[in-house]
């Protein structure tokens, strides 16, 4: 088990300016059109400041902010932050990089940071925004109906063994209940575990979530359901749900074996940076990979508000 909280975070004031340290070379955020990115990117200080729009937001050129654009239609996430990578100036090598995960669709956030690690970047910063609340609360959708498929994320793919008897599925539930069902279908032999943000990001987020989570438990067969199991790290905290992610694993390949290792991230944008960490640092070249279930549409729009800004320091392991 390796112990993440090492790492270092903090909390940054959501109306006043912020202090030397929070200056950068280069800025990178997922443009949604609501104050969690908004807000932030007009107080980050860098020298290159840029906006993803991914595709499945589906913008207009018309709805493009103002700034530095990046939207271009590429086959998968990989394709489109290699394409990004490759317009940007000769100022990265050696930058200070930040990227605001607020915004990110997760499988674009989890292979920026992979090309991070390709490229020789050892050490960036990340920004969270906390919602003051989700739209709809616990009725929030965040992506259409329609799941395309359930894949590994390009650059998380595991060497898998064909012996599946002792595989195991790690999901970070979140809202999305429907997706949570298709994960579970997708490795319906496998024994599933779910990682909870708790403390969540508001006292009655924990709440919404539970009943979330519970919908795809009850479209789930029985046998699938006695295997269900759950465990905690706080919704905005990517080092706790790395470190939590470590000592689960390790614990169950001790106690019960392992075959294969499926992480599927659907939480919190921080969950899904300590998944990304957790896997880089321990997974890489195992019978394990990050799984997602990929859609053709997601919301822009679905929370109000900002309640906390987090920085967290993300290291990176060798290469």
């Amino acid at each position: 088990m390796i112990d993440y909280t090492i790492f270092y975070k903090r909390q940054l004031s959501v109306t006043c300016a912020w202090g030397p340290d929070e200056k950068w070379d280069l800025f990178i955020s997922a443009y949604v059109p609501n104050e969690r990115t908004v807000q932030v990117f007009n107080k980050v200080q860098a020298t290159y400041k840029w906006w993803l729009l991914c595709p499945e937001y589906g913008y207009e050129p018309s709805e493009h902010p103002k700034g530095e654009v990046f939207h271009e239609h590429a086959e998968d996430e990989a394709s489109f932050i290699i394409k990004f990578w490759q317009v940007l100036p000769g100022y990265v090598a050696g930058a200070r990089i930040c990227i605001d995960i607020t915004g990110f669709i997760r499988p674009y956030l989890i292979f920026l940071i992979r090309w991070l690690l390709e490229k020789g970047i050892r050490k960036f910063d990340a920004l969270y925004a906390e919602p003051v609340q989700y739209e709809n609360r616990e009725l929030t959708e965040f992506s259409g109906d329609v799941v395309k498929e359930v894949r590994q994320v390009a650059g998380f793919e595991g060497v898998h063994v064909p012996d599946i008897s002792k595989d195991l599925v790690i999901i970070g539930a979140g809202y999305e209940d429907h997706l949570i069902s298709h994960v579970a279908e997708n490795k319906a032999k496998a024994t599933k575990l779910q990682l909870i943000g708790f403390p969540s990001l508001r006292a009655d987020m924990y709440q919404e979530n539970v009943l979330r989570a519970r919908r795809a438990e009850e479209s789930l067969s029985g046998s699938v359901k006695d295997e269900l199991h759950s465990f905690f790290a706080p919704a905005n905290d990517p080092f706790v749900a790395a470190t939590e992610l470590s000592r689960v694993v390790n614990d169950w390949k001790s106690r019960k074996g392992l075959t294969n290792l499926y992480l599927c991230p659907l939480s919190t944008k921080a969950h899904v940076l300590g998944f990304t960490l957790f896997y880089l640092t321990e997974c890489r070249n195992t019978a394990t990979s990050i799984i997602f279930p990929f859609e053709e549409r997601y919301s822009r729009n679905t929370s109000k508000g900002v309640a906390r800004i987090w920085k967290y320091t993300v290291e990176l392991p060798a290469t």
